[in-house]
């Protein structure tokens, strides 16, 4: 069965693989305009409601914090004595979220509460009106209302508990209102600037040739291997979105290295499309060690008076057999016994010849055997042969 389900991988990463490649990906999935992009927003703010799950008395913070909001309502309390009291039932959080391009003002975002303090659980509490401010300090956002955890956490009173996905990180879809946007104009520009996720030379080329060819005239130029200036035709000077709505729909095939990729912590290999090895051959052995541990106890005689200094010998049965290890005078005697095995597996010595593709690789190094954790120190050989004609990455 674990024969057939490895063949059955091996199979679907072929059709992976090996089907024809005259696939495209879409612009707007390998590239982005420049200046069009997500803002990170962030916050501080208090968790209250909780059933006794939030943040120590004994924190500061949190005792400064609830100071703090409570003169802002016009309400004077001694710190000391709130330090006294238990307040148990709030939580100090750090809220964020992030900032769509061209959100506007009234339209709601979701944010994401995460506690900072030693809250055990954020169930059932309530964010209070939290500004949410970005890099240049601006607020941009207002953030509040009732948090999703999407778990539980219970305990005992000996200790043991019960807990479900991560009760401390809860979210509020749609929990916060815009209220300052980010300018980003797009009327009266002549020229944007394309960047591409993956730099690369070949794709930029790519992708400049496509965007030509569409527009029909040069109006596409690359500057460097990640990075294109693309002019905005007149006809389209009054109608920007609708141009890049048309740029973003065209399919090219990107280009790529190739490169080996290995994890060695999950043992997963991942081999590029243009991975190609010279001629070289192959042999991989498995080295099996099995160690044994266990312990031998000796029984002393029957009503023996107990004596430790007795020494342990060997009775045997009247049938002449195995002798029985017992301690004369009562002490009873541990004995560690150790069993050590080493089994070697022989591989046939395979050839794998030069510019063979990565089917074929696969095909040769299945041949012999090898599971994924053997792929990669026989990648890592013929690496280090100099037969492997791509990147080896660990990661």
């Amino acid at each position: 069965m674990v024969t057939r389900g490895r063949g059955y991988f091996w199979v679907i990463l072929a059709f992976f693989f090996f089907t024809s490649s005259a696939w495209g990906a879409r612009l707007k999935d390998i590239s982005a305009f420049k200046g069009i992009r997500n803002n990170q927003l962030n916050g501080y703010g208090l968790v209250v409601g909780l059933n006794g799950t939030g943040d120590d008395s004994t924190s500061g913070f949190i005792i400064r914090s609830i100071v703090n909001m409570l003169e802002r309502m016009g309400i004077h309390v001694d710190q000391e004595r709130i330090g006294t009291s238990k307040v148990k039932n709030v939580a100090a959080v750090m809220v964020t979220a992030t900032l769509p391009p061209f959100s506007r003002v009234g339209n709601r975002i979701d944010v994401t509460v995460s506690s900072i303090g030693d809250a055990k659980n954020l169930q059932g509490g309530t964010l209070l009106l939290t500004p949410l401010k970005g890099v240049d300090q601006q607020v941009y956002a207002l953030a509040q209302g009732p948090i999703a955890t999407g778990g539980f956490a219970a305990s005992g009173a000996s200790g043991g508990g019960v807990q479900k996905n991560h009760p401390t990180v809860g979210t509020i879809p749609k929990g916060a209102m815009i209220e300052k946007e980010v300018p980003v104009l797009l009327d009266g520009k002549k020229e944007l600037t394309l960047c591409l996720f993956n730099p690369d030379f070949s794709t930029v080329e790519k992708v400049k040739e496509t965007i030509n060819r569409a527009m029909g005239d040069t109006y596409a130029k690359s500057l460097d291997s990640g990075t294109l200036t693309i002019t905005i035709p007149e006809s389209y000077q009054g109608r920007v979105a609708e141009w890049i709505s048309s740029i973003e729909k065209l399919d090219v095939v990107p280009d790529a290295v190739a490169k080996v990729i290995l994890n060695e912590k999950t043992g997963t290999i991942v081999l590029g499309e243009h991975v190609r090895v010279s001629t070289v051959a192959v042999a991989h052995g498995n080295l099996s060690i099995q160690i044994k541990e266990r312990s031998a106890v000796s029984q002393p005689l029957p009503l023996a008076p107990p004596s430790p200094e007795g020494t342990p010998t060997t009775v045997l049965p009247p049938d002449k057999g195995t002798g029985v290890l017992v301690t004369p005078g009562g002490a009873t005697v541990v004995t560690p016994e150790s069993s050590v095995s080493v089994k070697e597996e022989g591989q046939v010595l395979m050839i794998v010849p030069i510019g063979v593709s990565l089917g074929e690789v696969i095909r040769a190094l299945n041949a012999i055997g090898a599971t994924p954790r053997d792929l990669i120190s026989i990648l890592q050989s013929i690496r280090a042969a100099g037969a492997l004609q791509a990147d080896l990455e660990l990661i």
